[in-house]
């Protein structure tokens, strides 16, 4: 079974303007509502996948009830903690440019904190666990070491997408998974950023702290998987981008489902590789419609660890 766990949720507003100015009143040509939030978009996507999956985290107020709809309606299991306070809502701008407003969310209560771990412990063995996006308010940042030495436990197979530094506390419990992106991976070695080779080397690093497996998402360069055994490099198809929002999510959960329907590593990788860019290419995530024509476009090269060692 397949759990996700997104402690700051969101509403996400799409909207779409021909101008955005300060002083004067803009007016939208296009609006979206969505419910987001880095793990429920994974769940959306293993769904259109065929994978039944619950989602997991906390909900609160109007905007929280409207989530736990969305997901239902679309046939996800949901196991919430209703929390006081309001579920945030993040606004994502389209006109010359891209804006991105992101809310800081409600403060979680300590007592809610515990519950979620106590959520976590009863997961059955084998379980695959994502935890993805931001903490809320409220939440100290020990609580994702707290979640990796829970599923290390359990033998829960944890796969994190945090821009946390304190992804580093986690590798040491083997998490299954980790996926950065390039800032992300940078920030967490206290570096203002990485070229391919800092990328790469930075990446085995994780490894070599206990990750078993990365995939750091490059953005329209694509993506760079590492394991003790290979590196596989993939482009990403081009297009024109709506919205970068979510699409990192698209691509970890269409890999982790290929993967468990699976396919080889290859195979998983440039499927997830055109997933992420058709979600870019879109005002919210991708119905996966057009992933298999936009796989056409990726290319992939692989190395061996002992060919990255002597590179």
């Amino acid at each position: 079974m397949i759990y996700t766990c997104t402690l700051n949720p969101a509403i996400d507003l799409f909207v779409s303007m021909e101008t955005f100015r300060p002083h004067t009143v803009n007016r939208t040509v296009e609006e979206d509502y969505q419910a987001n939030g880095k793990g429920i978009n994974v769940s959306f996507i293993l769904n259109r996948m065929g994978f039944n999956n619950t989602a997991m985290g906390f909900l609160g107020g109007f905007t929280g009830e409207y989530i736990d709809q969305q997901l239902q309606l679309a046939g996800i299991a949901t196991n919430f903690i209703p929390i006081d306070g309001i579920t945030r809502i993040n606004i994502f701008i389209n006109a010359e440019e891209e804006y991105k407003i992101v809310n800081k969310g409600p403060t979680i209560a300590k007592a809610d904190a515990e519950k979620m771990l106590d959520k976590i412990r009863s997961l059955p063995k084998k379980a695959t666990l994502v935890v993805s996006g931001s903490l809320p308010p409220g939440m100290d940042e020990s609580i994702y070491e707290q979640i990796a030495s829970i599923a290390r436990q359990r033998s829960i197979r944890l796969v994190l997408d945090i821009s946390s530094p304190r992804l580093l506390d986690c590798l040491p419990y083997q998490p299954y998974l980790v996926k950065p992106n390039e800032d992300e991976l940078a920030q967490f070695f206290g570096l203002p950023s990485l070229n391919e080779a800092g990328i790469q080397e930075k990446g085995r690093e994780l490894l070599e702290r206990g990750a078993q497996q990365v995939l750091v998402s490059l953005g329209e360069r694509g993506s760079l998987y590492l394991s003790p055994e290979t590196s596989i490099r993939v482009t990403s198809p081009q297009g024109n981008v709506v919205n970068t929002a979510c699409s990192g999510d698209a691509l970890l959960a269409s890999f982790l489902g290929r993967r468990m329907k699976g396919d080889s590593l290859i195979d998983a990788l440039t499927y997830a590789s055109a997933a992420g860019a058709s979600t870019a290419f879109s005002k919210g995530l991708s119905d996966l419609s057009d992933v298999e024509n936009l796989r056409q476009q990726v290319q992939v090269s692989v190395h061996s660890q002992s060919e990255v060692k002597l590179s």
